[in-house]
């Protein structure tokens, strides 16, 4: 595996499946151009691995290969899309011809091969030693019982995968990539008094195994679980009503990527059916509040050298002080919009046609002192991880746990809260923006997002923020 890893997708998938680049353009002339608007084949090697260690036994220990190829056609606003778990030229073939559609033109696109390499690594995740990972997580089970006396129970895990994928164009250029990706994961769970509570953390990237040993990460990780488990289990029921929120820095910036970040997807936008769509060049946000995406921040989750549709990444401004400048587009949408593609095109795998999805998505830093804009608030919450959320795109009203929320009172940071519940209007919450840190994190390298039955890895990050009149839903009488 060592080799494949090394090997470039060209050439993998021409000694492998002796499939070559003329011969995928051969299906796509022969087929499609001419007959559609745009046209692509998708090809994709997967290896997928996870070991769990439970209770100091292993759980779980997988390793799985998947492969297979797309093709799509797309005629104005018709997109035709067939799969295939066998890679052959017979099958792509019949692929291309059950997709055909009525249409005329191949797209012409202006870019096209690899501007930026962002992981290329010395040794691929998938590739390392599992003795290597298995001592690991063994290290993580001793680190967080010890940790805190009160916790019972520790589940930890690594699970890395390696993706090689290559896509031809109706347009005549082929562009492949490479993917690595790990991410480690501690649940501890603490118990007292009769009460039982469970902590989490973790993180990773498109980055080596050795990522986890550097400066003690992992040791943090594991720490960072136990204590979250200990902490709610002194926790106060939260408080309900109207109040000045405090959003941490790093992982709550999953908030502004399910409040904001999905209504700012073009084909949302397209449709008229977004809380954004008509308004660019309005003003959506305080002028505090510029968000960016970005897929080309080296070794991050969410970042890609090119996208699912072979377009290469970039950094797209969405909202700059506070004025909405773009949407993130894949080539459909922004073919349909008269935009330039952004290089949002994502898929989960070969069996799914491309969207237009995150990558990276960020508020960028303030000005403020995080410790002011805390002292700042007379009465309110302060979130610094949150749990699960949902959002309506049509109208921006979201709906989130936070997993870890603190009361404010004076200034102060004071009691641990739980069954705390951010609720409001995401293009709304952006305008009460009062107050923004000079302390922009990115989360640790867990994001996944869900969208039309499909997941792919994301990025978040958020400085510290002040949003003056949410409401919260709490548990206190």
């Amino acid at each position: 595996m060592t080799e494949l890893a090394r090997t470039r997708p060209e050439s993998f998938f021409s000694d492998r499946f002796n499939i070559t680049s003329g011969l995928m353009d051969r299906v796509l002339g022969g087929n499609l151009i001419g007959k559609v608007d745009d046209a692509d084949i998708y090809l994709e090697y997967r290896i997928n691995e996870e070991l769990v260690l439970e209770e100091g036994a292993v759980k779980k220990a997988s390793r799985h290969v998947s492969q297979g190829a797309g093709v799509r056609a797309q005629a104005g606003t018709r997109t035709g899309y067939a799969h295939t778990d066998e890679i052959s030229i017979q099958n792509l073939d019949e692929a291309a011809i059950a997709d055909r559609s009525g249409g005329s033109g191949a797209l012409e696109l202006a870019t096209r091969g690899r501007p930026h390499d962002l992981y290329t690594l010395a040794e691929p995740p998938i590739v390392t030693d599992l003795a290597r990972k298995l001592d690991l997580l063994k290290r993580i089970d001793a680190e967080t019982r010890a940790a805190d006396p009160r916790v019972t129970q520790v589940i930890a895990s690594i699970a890395s995968e390696e993706v090689i994928m290559l896509i031809a164009t109706a347009s005549g250029w082929t562009v492949g990539d490479t993917r690595p990706l790990t991410r480690l994961n501690v649940t501890a769970i603490a118990e007292e008094g009769g009460k039982r509570e469970i902590g989490s953390y973790g993180g990773g990237g498109r980055v080596t195994f050795d990522f986890f040993l550097e400066a003690g990460r992992w040791r943090r990780f594991a720490t960072e679980a136990a204590r979250q488990a200990a902490l709610k289990l002194g926790a106060v029921n939260a408080p309900a009503g109207t109040m000045t929120v405090v959003l941490g820095p790093g992982w709550p910036g999953i908030l502004l990527h399910e409040a904001i970040g999905h209504g700012l997807e073009g084909d949302f936008n397209r449709k008229g059916t977004s809380a954004f769509a008509g308004r660019l060049g309005q003003k959506v946000a305080s002028e505090l509040v510029t968000v960016v995406d970005d897929g080309t921040i080296p070794n991050r989750r969410g970042s890609l050298n090119v996208d699912d549709e072979g377009t290469p990444t970039g950094r797209t401004v969405l909202i700059e002080n506070g004025i909405l400048t773009g949407y993130m587009q894949d080539r459909l949408n922004a073919r349909l919009m008269g935009m330039k593609p952004t290089g949002n095109g994502r898929r989960e795998s070969y069996a799914h046609p491309p969207m237009p999805r995150m990558t990276n998505t960020f508020m960028l830093a303030g000005k403020d002192d995080p410790e002011e804009i805390l002292k700042s608030v007379k009465r309110g919450l302060y979130a610094v991880t949150f749990g699960g959320g949902q959002v309506d795109i049509t109208n921006g009203k979201f709906v989130f746990s936070a997993s870890e929320a603190y009361l404010v009172e004076d200034g102060r940071v004071t009691a641990p809260v739980k069954g705390a519940t951010l609720i409001g209007n995401g293009p709304e919450a952006l305008t009460r923006v009062s107050r923004v840190g000079r302390d922009l994190q990115f989360d640790e390298g867990v994001g996944t997002c869900g969208k039309d039955g499909q997941s792919v890895p994301v990025g978040v990050g958020l400085p510290t923020i002040r949003i003056d009149g949410i409401t919260v839903g709490g548990t206190a009488v």
